[in-house]
């Protein structure tokens, strides 16, 4: 068999996809560094395609608009974040569920930091007005509440949760803390801990509604 891979020219040298591919990944890395350094108002087309060393032109070609642009960055952020999560949750039911996604928040914010203060201001930006972005935003947030809530509706069906515990109203709780944690975080980073502030998060989750008496009876 030959070493060379699936869709590699005979020549080796790179496909008309592969280097659409790396171009567009080029130019999302550009609009990366171009947001964290000047904001989405100040960043161009023109200057995107230029730093990510290709003519002014082609991120217009590419895209159409700048906002065509962001919304794309938006769902490949997306798609890394559902991934990074999924790699964390997995299986996971009820408790173990949150707790695995508030480790996934606290590692990704380690990991991936430029990227995810780029997305928040972006976000924040597009709040003023109403935008393709700003509704594309209020859809991701209800998927993010939806996760939440079924993790509290699963402890509760194995009475891991106490019943009285409103999953809905948790759901909006969970989202406030982990947006609220990350504009702390692009606010002043150095002023937390997060090792401690999300252990001490999962620690009171744990004791504000765990089932007593199934803990006794798991402990039996």
């Amino acid at each position: 068999m030959s070493g060379r891979q699936s869709g590699e020219r005979p020549d080796g040298r790179m496909t008309q996809a592969q280097r659409t591919a790396l171009s567009d990944r080029r130019m999302f890395e550009a609009a990366i560094e171009l947001i964290n350094e000047r904001g989405t108002q100040k960043t161009t087309l023109k200057e995107i395609g230029e730093r990510a060393g290709y003519s002014r032109g082609l991120a217009n070609y590419r895209f159409g608009s700048k906002d065509g642009l962001m919304l794309e960055l938006f769902e490949r952020f997306d798609e890394r974040w559902k991934a990074h999560l999924g790699d964390y949750v997995g299986a996971a039911r009820g408790l173990e569920a949150v707790q695995q996604a508030a480790l996934a928040l606290r590692d990704f914010l380690k990991n991936e930091s430029s990227y995810m203060r780029a997305m928040y201001l972006l976000w924040y930006e597009c709040l003023g007005h109403d935008s393709g972005m700003r509704r594309t935003l209020a859809e991701h947030h209800e998927v993010y509440r939806q996760d939440a809530r079924r993790w509290i509706e699963q402890g509760i069906e194995t009475g891991e949760v106490r019943g009285d515990v409103d999953p809905a109203q948790f759901a909006v709780q969970y989202c406030a803390f982990i947006f609220g944690i990350v504009y702390q975080w692009l606010v002043n980073a150095q002023a937390l801990d997060l090792d401690a502030v999300f252990e001490s998060y999962t620690d009171n989750i744990l004791a504000l509604l765990g089932n007593p008496d199934y803990e006794e009876e798991a402990a039996s």
